[in-house]
């Protein structure tokens, strides 16, 4: 049998006295907390145990005697030793340090039934016999009773260092027993009031642990503290103001509603809404993941403002607004010339192709309209063009994102032509294509059941087959036409929408990435665990094995992955072969919807 202590490093010198600390049954070890030094009254140090059980919610016991040799303090040893009848428990841990030696020796006092105390330790018992003739070799016996092993921890980092489960078939501590390294982890953080006990109370009792020294504690801390208090307040009441505004029932009429679901900048004041709220409530964190993600929020938002800060800066020194907004009709002006070149090319004989030339002028002249009514639209904005910058520039001091989302919004306003463009291409594309699809059938003699949905055989008649033909011969040769222009167009669309891809993955990034765990990973990487590994730290004859127990910490991909914050998504995520397929059949990519469910 292996006895495991976890022994804290703060306590390797401390004076003579008792070990408080936890039993941990269910897997044979203990967790040693702290040293309470003598001298002390045994009633004070159960009424002093008392309390922080009911405090920290852990069944803290004295674990034995810590016995450190001083000059003056001769019979000590005997003495701790005695205590274990003031204080009774199954097992007495009865650690002495010897001077000039790293390593401990430890005995381990049991009660027997009829409350004795024994004394365990290891034994061994060695019998050999001469080798004679007739007779067998020597045998050697052995009989271990007990073996100890000191695993020495840092008290401060296991305390505030949070031991995250670690995959590849480790078992999920809500569904199976914790471990003996998650219960020695949440032994020590759950004891934080154990360690209010310093050298600088006047108290009848004086311990060792890690805040010995005496307590941290920042004045700038505790004034922020009492100053988010009424901040948290006004948030609230400026939160319940905009719900109020945004109850109104004008809000809620469809073309309101339909317009606030699909622009960016909208759907990222209601992200920043429910973060606010998230902030602002009065409930402390109930967990650890919880505490995290108000960090990560925090973080992410005062990163947002000041990257927003920074935009405005530069937007607003040296008018940049003003050259942004006259460089901005000319790149109209220039994007609709170079449109018009391409259709007049589409309307021709492009790359040599032989087109249906009254569809070809048809389809021309309807896009060049369109075109036509775009350029008109942009001259008669241009004089307030410069105003919507300026004041839209002014969105940028709540965050970075919010500039970024309405540049999204003004992109796809100022390229509605494109859109409309490639919407008249795809569905005209796509008619030809599932109209030739079921005429093929027809000429095989098949049809899709509707109700079924699949395909049946069926018989036509003549009149049938023959009015067949005729529309499959006019779908087949005026399908070159429509593919050229369904293909230039949806060309210039992709190239909006990865361009308005790449602002919402900004959007996104700044969002969900955790920026306060992957700072705690950089700079205190023990304060996220994955796990522990030990090395030898003392093997000395006549003690017992020392080991030093050094956290792992989580690495940043799995940081990443368990703390990033859950956004949404108004797009829906396809696979490549989903849109290669779209794209092909002419369903149109990307379209406007609903906002949907968070997406991690």
């Amino acid at each position: 049998m292996v006895l495991k202590i976890f022994f804290p490093q703060c306590c390797n010198r401390a004076d003579s006295g008792l070990l408080v600390g936890r039993w941990i049954s269910s897997q044979d070890s203990a967790v040693v907390l702290a040293v309470i030094h003598y001298p002390f009254i045994p009633g004070h140090v159960k009424q002093y145990i008392q309390q922080m059980q009911a405090k920290s919610g852990v069944e803290l016991s004295v674990l034995g005697s810590w016995s450190l040799p001083k000059d003056g303090q001769e019979g000590m040893e005997s003495f701790l030793r005695d205590l274990s009848t003031i204080f009774p428990q199954e097992r007495w841990l009865q650690i002495n340090r010897e001077v000039g030696k790293m390593g401990f020796t430890c005995q381990v006092l049991q009660r027997d039934q009829n409350g004795r105390v024994v004394q365990r330790e290891t034994k061994k018992k060695n019998e050999k016999v001469d080798e004679g003739a007739g007779e067998a070799g020597g045998d050697e016996e052995e009989q271990e009773e007990e073996k100890v092993i000191f695993v020495h921890y840092e008290q401060r980092k296991v305390m505030l260092s949070q031991l995250h489960p670690i995959e590849n078939g480790v078992p999920d501590p809500k569904t199976a027993p914790p471990s003996e390294l998650r219960q020695m982890f949440q032994t020590v953080a759950n004891s934080q009031p154990l360690f209010f006990l310093d050298r600088y109370d006047d108290g009848p009792l004086k311990s060792t642990h890690w805040q010995t020294e005496g307590r941290e504690a920042s004045i700038i801390v505790e004034l922020l503290k009492q100053a988010l208090i009424p901040l948290c307040m006004l948030i609230g009441w400026l939160l319940s103001v905009w719900t109020w505004v945004c109850n109104i029932r004008i809000f809620s009429l469809y073309p309101l509603r339909f317009l606030s679901s699909k622009l960016s900048t909208c759907i990222q004041l209601s992200y920043r809404t429910e973060h606010m709220r998230l902030l602002s409530s009065p409930k402390p964190a109930a967990g650890h993941m919880q505490f995290m993600r108000k960090a990560n929020i925090v973080v992410s938002f005062l990163v947002d403002v000041a990257l927003g800060m920074l935009l405005i800066w530069w937007l607003y020194r040296d008018n940049h607004i003003t050259m942004l907004a006259n460089m901005l009709v000319p790149a109209a002006d220039h994007v609709a010339k170079e449109l018009d070149e391409l259709l007049q090319w589409l309307m021709g004989a492009p790359a040599g192709l032989k087109m249906n030339r009254a569809l070809d002028q048809v389809l021309g002249r309807f896009f060049l309209y369109h075109i036509h009514l775009w350029i008109s639209y942009i001259h008669l904005m241009s004089p307030f063009i410069e105003g919507i910058l300026w004041y839209g520039g002014l969105s940028a001091c709540l965050g970075l994102t919010f500039a970024l989302s309405l540049l999204s919004d003004m992109v796809a306003l100022l390229t509605f032509h494109i859109y409309c463009f490639y919407v008249y291409g795809a569905r005209l594309y796509c008619l030809k294509i599932y109209g030739l699809s079921s005429l093929w059938r027809l000429f095989r003699g098949k049809k899709w059941n509707v109700l079924r949905q699949r395909v049946d055989s069926c018989s036509y008649d003549l009149d049938q087959l023959f009015i067949g033909t005729l529309l499959f011969t006019v779908l087949l040769f005026l399908l070159p036409t429509t593919a050229l222009y369904y293909l230039v167009f949806t060309l210039l669309r992709l190239v909006v929408v990865l361009f308005q891809g790449v602002l919402h993955l900004s959007v996104d990034f700044i969002n969900s990435f955790p920026l306060f765990a992957m700072g705690l990973r950089i700079t205190k990487p023990y304060r996220l665990a994955e796990g522990v590994k030990f090395r030898v730290l003392c093997e000395e004859p006549g003690t017992a094995l020392h080991l030093l127990m050094e956290i792992n910490p989580l690495k940043c991909s799995a940081v990443v992955q368990t703390y990033r914050t859950l956004t949404y998504s108004c797009y829906p995520k396809d696979s490549w072969a989903a849109l290669v397929k779209k794209l092909f059949v002419g369903e149109l990519i990307y379209p406007w919807r609903h906002k949907t469910t968070k997406t991690d």
